[in-house]
């Protein structure tokens, strides 16, 4: 049966290379972001690259494909999923075919780099709150505590923190996960164009990040808005 794997962000979190470090396995499909163009199709909100997100994507949400049998026929199915995405009119029913996983980051860190792709942005473009959300449901619903994996732990000490991962989500460990070629890959959202220049220029996950940046004010203010969020998931993380 496929092991059917769905990892729960927000963006600027680490995300696509988590992704990179997945499909590097060679046993393990992988969907980026597969909710994206319903999400704007929904919401009507204007994105970078908006028209050429719902020209590659379904954009009807009952019909995106995330469960049944993986890409190829592979054994894991890893599903990189944005927490914002999930918002009224995206079925949730799915889910109990998965097994589940957060990556986290601390919000400073989050805003700093969001805010050098796209400006403006408030709370819910984050993507804080609905992950909240997301955790506790699942922990009602299954009784059970998925695994949070923090981003900055993660650059820390990628080899012990990608096993612990692997152990949880009850999947073999392999060091494989470790490194991943330079560029773009062909199971990159069309989106990559805009937002994945740094992840294209690496092999692997970035040394330990340094201290927390300094954000103006009122960037400031939009961190420390999701910053219960973020500790609420912190105080599970592997």
């Amino acid at each position: 049966m496929t092991v059917r794997i769905a990892m729960w962000s927000g963006p600027r979190n680490l995300s696509t290379a988590m992704m990179y470090a997945f499909a590097a396995r060679g046993d393990c499909a992988v969907s980026d972001e597969p909710f994206y163009a319903a999400y704007l199709a929904l919401t009507g909100l204007e994105h970078p690259m908006r028209a050429q997100i719902l020209a590659s994507q379904q954009q009807d949400p009952e019909k995106v494909v995330v469960t049944g049998d993986a890409p190829g026929a592979a054994p894991i199915w890893y599903q990189k999923h944005m927490t914002h995405h999930m918002v009224p009119g995206i079925p949730l029913d799915w889910m109990t075919r998965c097994r589940h996983a957060f990556l986290i980051r601390h919000p400073a860190r989050v805003v700093a780099s969001y805010v050098r792709k796209r400006e403006a942005p408030v709370l819910e473009d984050l993507g804080f709150p609905q992950q909240r959300a997301l955790f506790e449901r699942l922990i009602q619903t299954t009784g059970e505590t998925p695994p949070v994996l923090d981003s900055t732990a993660l650059r820390a000490a990628p080899r012990e923190k990608l096993s612990a991962l692997c152990a949880a989500l009850q999947i073999p460990w392999t060091e494989r996960m470790l490194y991943w070629s330079k560029g773009s890959k062909p199971y990159d959202g069309v989106w990559a164009a805009h937002w994945y220049h740094a992840v294209h220029d690496s092999t692997g996950f970035d040394a330990a990040e340094g201290p927390l940046p300094d954000l103006p004010p009122e960037y400031a203010r939009l961190a420390e808005a999701a910053l219960p969020a973020y500790e609420a998931l912190a105080q599970h993380a592997l």
